[in-house]
């Protein structure tokens, strides 16, 4: 039996969480820094690491159980087709994708938020089935299930002041993007 990627990934947000819950609280600003979350004054001070150690972080039960129950549904059959390595690989720069579009648009606009989360992952994951769903030869992916799937996603984020937009934009193009030429590779 071989170990799952995204139960790690999914264990690893969960000990992350518990940490945090225990140092200030998982909705504290300060704690939230201190595990890393994204800040556009500190990233602009050589703090780099945040746009990685940031998509490890929620703010209170509900984000992070929203995010990983869709890791969890969108995970393993991803993991599967591409395996643990590219899988791993597909997941992390989605998320990255969207904390760089995050940190250009807020250093565009001189509007600075706290960030963290999964989400611009999760969104990486949807822009990787968008593709199976639209490509020749991949059959099984709904195009209608995941354009409902966005279209609600949508609607959540960009009606949510206090989610990161960008975040989940940069998440989806850069998923689907990779999905394209990991596809072409194979």
């Amino acid at each position: 039996m071989r170990l799952s990627a995204t139960y790690i990934l999914i264990g690893i947000n969960i000990l992350v969480f518990a940490a945090e819950t225990m140092a200030g609280g998982t909705e504290n600003r300060e704690t939230a820094l201190k595990f890393g979350a994204m800040y556009g004054p500190y990233i602009k001070k050589g703090q780099w690491y945040r746009m990685f150690t940031s998509m490890f972080l929620h703010f209170g039960f509900i984000h992070l159980i929203c995010n990983m129950y869709s890791l969890y549904n969108l995970g393993p059959a991803l993991e599967r087709f591409f395996g643990v390595p590219l899988f791993l690989a597909l997941y992390i720069l989605c998320g990255l994708a969207g904390n760089l579009l995050s940190y250009a648009a807020e250093s565009r606009s001189g509007q600075n938020k706290i960030s963290a989360g999964a989400s611009g992952a999760i969104f990486g994951l949807l822009g990787s089935y968008l593709v199976f769903a639209i490509m020749p030869g991949y059959s099984g992916v709904s195009l209608y299930g995941i354009l409902r799937v966005l279209a609600i996603n949508a609607f959540y984020t960009f009606s949510n002041k206090s989610i990161n937009a960008m975040a989940h934009v940069g998440g989806l193009i850069g998923g689907a993007a990779l999905t394209f030429v990991l596809l072409m590779a194979f």
